[in-house]
């Protein structure tokens, strides 16, 4: 599959295949870019979780961003990490994850229910209360597996003096 994904440009700012999934892994938030069914590109920033080589995302259970993965479930999803700009320098020095795959909807009910609970990781002080919002909104509550086939990492990193 990866000889549809072209390589990186510029071989100085390549991360490994180790540093990119391990910046998925630690990631606040990304950007899911799909096509739009209007025919424009589209991206949204959305929370997530990662389990195995799958990403989880919540939603509603319905509206644009569904009825554009229904069109095309090929997506991308963009984690970026530490960022520094260095005005003095006119550059900025980063590191960046890019994951390929697809997205899969209408998941068992013990994986959405699993997924869920692997998002309560933004209030991990909070389980008990997360158990009642997850019961609360799950007859409510789209879940979506990014199912990853293909991960690069980019970074620019600049020494300080």
């Amino acid at each position: 599959m990866d000889s549809v994904f072209r390589d990186i440009r510029r071989k100085d700012r390549v991360l490994s295949c180790d540093a990119a999934w391990k910046l998925l892994e630690r990631g606040e938030y990304g950007f899911l870019a799909m096509q739009g069914m209007n025919g424009y590109g589209y991206g949204i920033p959305l929370s997530y979780a990662m389990r195995d080589r799958s990403l989880y995302f919540h939603c509603a259970p319905s509206g644009f961003k569904l009825d554009s993965l229904d069109v095309c479930d090929r997506v991308s999803f963009c984690v970026v990490g530490r960022t520094e700009v260095m005005p003095a320098r006119f550059t900025t020095a980063y590191e960046s994850a890019l994951a390929f795959g697809r997205i899969r909807r209408s998941l068992p009910e013990a994986e959405r229910l699993e997924a869920l609970r692997l998002l309560a990781k933004y209030s991990p002080d909070y389980r008990e209360t997360a158990e009642k919002y997850i019961a609360g909104s799950f007859g409510r509550t789209e879940v979506l597996r990014l199912d990853i086939e293909h991960v690069t990492g980019k970074g620019k990193r600049i020494e300080t003096k």
